[in-house]
Order: structure tokens, then C-alpha cells, then sequence
């Protein structure tokens, strides 16, 4: 089987989507795959041809980005149009896009229509895109109705790696999506080193973390003002570490003091280093993500995690299980949750030795690679 993949960003970029594609390529490659990614040349000293794995292709296409974490191909460069046209060379079994709010996506699908091949839209989104501005979120909207929509009628099925993914999928398709987890490459987490000069230079405090895009619906800001409101006895043994860009950033990061740090864009094993000596993990988000890596990768790593439902943590965390819930992201909410298990590190321990096995038991990327490859097999049969 071959495939051509067309996503919206691709490592050294750092990101959940990216890590999602590169893990899942990883593991597609060890079943014999052979697989070309088609993604924008972002950041611009990445290299432009790259062989990843065994079999792994990716071409980096001329791009730029709109805003922060949205990229578009430079269409009027010709260095685009000759790497693009090198795809009609290859005779792929079949093409993937990843999320519907990306010009990768329909890219991908005018070059499967043109090819008349078989091609899968993997969802990530469960809203509609939320930015900075009232202005840029319509924009986003109306691109989703338009665009969008094309993207997901259009394609020949859609995967939702989560099940808030697919409902919101099924308001723009009656077909149903099948949902197909992601995966976590547990073996290369392990391996990855606790990032210890935090915990150095933080010593006697509980590490409190966030790891994302920062957009509006990540309701970063929510966390933050929950962690500045603390008690004052509390606050001074609490440090809040950011990781993460986006056009949230430069606001954001006005309210940085000795409580709240920002480590901006961050490569991903530090992240995951930073994970291995938090102790909590704040995911404040609105509607809008399918499933947060980040917040798996924390379950996993040990924290104990405070979450809204959004954004696929109402299918992961089981409140007082192995995490606490909360209804909706706020701030008041967020600290009241920060108080109790800063008071009650029992149950810091218990909830974050529940969210590690279920971490190992249904994230397993060998098991749901077979899914993906599964799902494909029947596209083509159609």
C-alpha cells in the first residue's frame, strides 16, 4: 500500500497533529507502507526532502503562515507547482488529508479528484475554529461552511480520532465517521530523560503544566488567571510552566511573573521531559480539539489532571477516577480544583497511576495502526 498524505504541518514543527502523523507513520512503516507526506516547509531551515523511517518520504512545499500555526502554500512560486505536479509521477493506492480547516486539505482533494483516486479526511477538530478576534473567528466559520464542508462531503470517508470529532463531523456529513483512536509511542516516551533543571530550580514547589497551541479555545488564560488567584500561601508554592505558540502568545505572555512561565515553542522531548516532573496538568479548553496529545502524553508522564470535557478529555478522564472534571473551562473552577489536590497529594498519586493504565491499555499505536490500515483497506474496496 501507498500513501500520500497531505498535512498542515509536519516535525521538526512541533504539535499534536504533527507527532499524531509522524507516530503513525512510524508505525504504518513498519507494516510495510510506503508513505509520502506532502506538508509546508515550515520551519524554513528543516530540509526540504527527507526520508524518515524505511520508507518514509516528505516534501516540503514553499509556504507561509496567515496567522501563527495557519499556513499557506505560495502558490505563485514555481518551486511549489514542480513539487506538487512531482506527486502525478507516483501511482499512490490511496491519498489522506488531516482536518478540514487546512489548504492541505483541499489541495489533497483536488489532486485526488484530478487522479481519480481513493482519498480519507482524518478529523481533528471538534468545533469550529475559535481565534483571537470576533472578526478572524467568522472568517474561520465561513470557511469551514464553505471549504470545509466541500472537504468532508467530498472525501471517501472520514476518520475522527475521537468521538466529540465525529459527532461534530456528522453536521456536515451524514455518513459516519468511524472513530479510531490515536496512539502513543510509549517505548520513545520512556526513554526520553524527567526535564530535572526544572525540578531543580523549583525545589519544594508543585509543577503545574500546560503543553498546546495557545488559540482562544485552548482557555489558557483561564488557567492562568486560576493559578494568580491562588491564596498567597499557596501561590508561592506553585510554579505554572507554558509550552506552546500561537497568536495567543504575545498576549498571553504579559502575564508572566514568578508563578507563570513561558517556555514558548519547545521541542517535543523537553515537553515530554517537563511532563516527567509536573505534578499537575491544567487542560482548560473550549470546544474545538478532537483528542489532546498533550493531555495523554501528561496522563501517561504521571500528572494529576484537571480538565474541561472539550477537546476529547470527557473520553479519557473519569472524574475522581483518574483525573477531576470540571464543567466548563473557568477560573474559578480551575483554582478550586488546584486547591484540592494541592491539599490532597493521595489523591495526586491515585488518579495519576489510574490515567497511566488506561493510557497502556487503549492508546497502543500497534493495535490501532491495524485500524487505520483496516479502514483503508475498505476504502479502496468500494
Amino acid at each position: 500500500m501507498k500513501l500520500l498524505i497531505f498535512s498542515p504541518y509536519y516535525p521538526p514543527h512541533n504539535g499534536g497533529l504533527e507527532n499524531f502523523t509522524d507516530e503513525l507513520n512510524k508505525y504504518l512503516d513498519k507494516k510495510d507502507v510506503r508513505i509520502t507526506v506532502f506538508t509546508p516547509h515550515i520551519p524554513n531551515d528543516s530540509q526540504e526532502l527527507e526520508t524518515r523511517f524505511q520508507n518514509a518520504k516528505i516534501i516540503r512545499f514553499p509556504a507561509f503562515e496567515i496567522v501563527r500555526n495557519y499556513p499557506f502554500p505560495k502558490f505563485w512560486t514555481c518551486r511549489f507547482w514542480s513539487l506538487f505536479f512531482g506527486l502525478f509521477k507516483e501511482d499512490f493506492s490511496i491519498v489522506l488529508a488531516e482536518t478540514r480547516f487546512f489548504s492541505t486539505s483541499v489541495i489533497a482533494l483536488i489532486y485526488a479528484k484530478i487522479k481519480r483516486k481513493r482519498w480519507v479526511n482524518i478529523e481533528h477538530g471538534s468545533a469550529y475554529v475559535t481565534l483571537s478576534s470576533r472578526f478572524k473567528s467568522k472568517i474561520a466559520k465561513l470557511y469551514d461552511l464553505s471549504g470545509g464542508r466541500l472537504v468532508l462531503r467530498l472525501s471517501d470517508g472520514n476518520i475522527a480520532i475521537s468521538q466529540a470529532v465525529s459527532d461534530f463531523v456528522g453536521k456536515f456529513d451524514k455518513r459516519n465517521a468511524q472513530v479510531i483512536y490515536r496512539g502513543l509511542d510509549l517505548a520513545k516516551i520512556d526513554q526520553i530523560e524527567p526535564t530535572r533543571e526544572i525540578k531543580n530550580n523549583y525545589k519544594d514547589k508543585i509543577i503545574i503544566a500546560y503543553i498546546g497551541r495557545l488559540y482562544k479555545w485552548k482557555g489558557v488564560e483561564n488557567s492562568i488567571k486560576a493559578v494568580r488567584s491562588l491564596p498567597g500561601t499557596i501561590k508561592d508554592r506553585v510554579v505554572f510552566v507554558i509550552i506552546g505558540d500561537g497568536e495567543d502568545y504575545d498576549r498571553l505572555a504579559k502575564f508572566a511573573d514568578e508563578s507563570i512561565v513561558f517556555w514558548g515553542d519547545t521541542p517535543n522531548d523537553k515537553a515530554v521531559g517537563l511532563l516527567k516532573v509536573a505534578d499537575l496538568y491544567l487542560h482548560s479548553a473550549y470546544p474545538g480539539g478532537g483528542l489532546s496529545t498533550s493531555l495523554l502524553e501528561a496522563m501517561y508522564c504521571g500528572c494529576a489532571v484537571i480538565a474541561t470535557p472539550n477537546e476529547g478529555a470527557r473520553e479519557v478522564i473519569t472524574d475522581r477516577e483518574n483525573g477531576l472534571l470540571i464543567s466548563e473551562s473557568n477560573s474559578e473552577l480551575i483554582k478550586e480544583k488546584i486547591i484540592e489536590l494541592y491539599e490532597n497529594p493521595a489523591d495526586r498519586q491515585k488518579y495519576s497511576e489510574s490515567a497511566k493504565r488506561l493510557i497502556r491499555t487503549s492508546f497502543d499505536w500497534n493495535i490501532n495502526t491495524e485500524k487505520y490500515i483496516e479502514y483503508f483497506e475498505e476504502i479502496l474496496k468500494k
